[in-house]
């Protein structure tokens, strides 16, 4: 089976041709500057070709990736009927879906009912449903929700302590972010470990950071929030921050609180406390040279991390997977180390050699630690590929 994985953005779309069952990619690629002039970078194997192709609209640039491949030089299929299905990755499913669904005019409009929640988002996911469908009309389409796994949370962890009528009229909640990946890490867990009823927290640590508490599979509870900036402190995000610091620096620097905002989502987080960069390597660098401002940076993310562990391990009433995904927490053998230096209360025990590893599925706990400490990594296409041939295939 032939999915495609179609990830719009508002000037961009990414792409991905894959089995879903064996998670093989036939080809990649990138369609950016949309709306401007357009360019494709397409990705088989090791070879990449890139064209300046007219992208005027996403239909384009859906077209563009169809007529690539299936071109006789760069393709991969003959033809177009060999894509069984196409797979869309959108940001907010709102309380509307609690699961990815085949598209059809009653879920385009209950994506259009979240634009609010997700107004940056979600208005690119749909350019992308409809370009596809435009011109794939008999193709099945399934959006898949970055909020959806998280909608097994219970009450007392999503609603917020605020009036009532914020949440029953304006569906104001924690929703949590990252859900894809998150599902994805907390099923290949269960392949890992051999069980499917224990008690995880998943650790995804990246530019954008979110953790979540999982038991049996399901979600009982995540660090971001109505929208991606409730958490840890990220790349340039703040994360968590006392509500009353807007109003202070709002009523301070005559800004407004849309200024305030941009501010705490793209000039804060590790950014802001180093000085120097949202790049944890570069943080690395500087604190072996020496930057204490790096230094800091890289100890408040480990603090907060190991804080909200603490947390979840709480709200959990125990422990027995701790796993570290996405790009820091796949490639940061230094950061999983210092997160777990807090964690000894929890018999966590992390191997030294094992912990080297860098983007490799590899358990990094020694035999006698009371949590096992995994690092697995993301597939946040292949999730959506498989949802994707989950639901065509029952619906046939």
């Amino acid at each position: 089976m032939n999915v495609l994985v179609i990830n719009a953005g508002s000037s961009s779309l990414k792409y991905q041709l894959m089995n879903p069952e064996t998670g093989e990619v036939s080809a990649k690629g990138l369609c950016e500057r949309i709306y401007i002039d357009g360019r494709l970078t397409h990705k088989v194997g090791d070879n990449k070709v890139v064209k300046d192709i007219a992208m005027p609209t996403h239909a384009e640039a859906i077209s563009a990736v169809l007529e690539i491949l299936v071109d006789p030089e760069f393709g991969v299929i003959k033809s177009v009927d060999e894509i069984d299905a196409v797979g869309h990755r959108v940001l907010h499913g709102g309380m509307e879906f609690s699961d990815s669904c085949i598209v059809d005019d009653a879920v385009i409009a209950a994506i259009k009912k979240c634009i609010p929640l997700g107004p940056l988002h979600n208005p690119a996911n749909l350019m992308g449903i409809e370009a596809c469908q435009a011109v794939m009309p008999s193709t099945p389409q399934v959006a898949v929700f970055d909020t959806a796994f998280h909608m097994t949370m219970p009450a007392k962890a999503y609603r917020y302590a605020i009036p009532t009528e914020y949440y029953e009229n304006d569906d104001i909640r924690r929703y949590g972010f990252h859900g894809t990946s998150h599902k994805y890490v907390a099923r290949r867990t269960a392949e890992l470990v051999g069980k499917t009823e224990f008690k995880m927290i998943n650790c995804h640590l990246g530019n954008g950071s979110s953790l979540a508490a999982i038991k049996d599979g399901k979600c009982q509870d995540t660090s971001m929030g109505l929208t991606p900036l409730a958490g840890v402190p990220m790349g340039t995000r703040s994360g968590d921050i006392d509500a009353g610091v807007v109003q202070f620096i709002c009523n301070k620097y005559g800004m407004s609180v849309d200024e305030c905002l941009n501010t705490l989502n793209k000039k804060s987080g590790v950014l802001a406390i180093s000085g120097v960069s949202s790049d944890f390597r570069d943080l690395e660098d500087g604190a072996a040279n020496g930057n204490e401002n790096c230094v800091l940076a890289l100890e408040k993310f480990f603090y907060e991390v190991a804080k909200y562990i603490g947390a979840y391990t709480a709200a959990l009433n125990g422990l027995d997977v701790l796993t570290f995904t996405a790009g820091v927490g796949e490639n940061g053998p230094e950061t999983r180390e210092a997160i777990c230096n807090y964690l000894g209360y929890l018999g966590i025990k992390i191997d030294p050699v094992a912990n080297k590893a860098r983007g490799k599925e590899v358990c990094i706990s020694t035999p006698d630690s009371k949590v096992q400490v995994w690092v697995v990594p993301t597939n946040e296409e292949l999730m959506i590929a498989q949802d994707t041939a989950e639901l065509v295939k029952a619906a046939k």
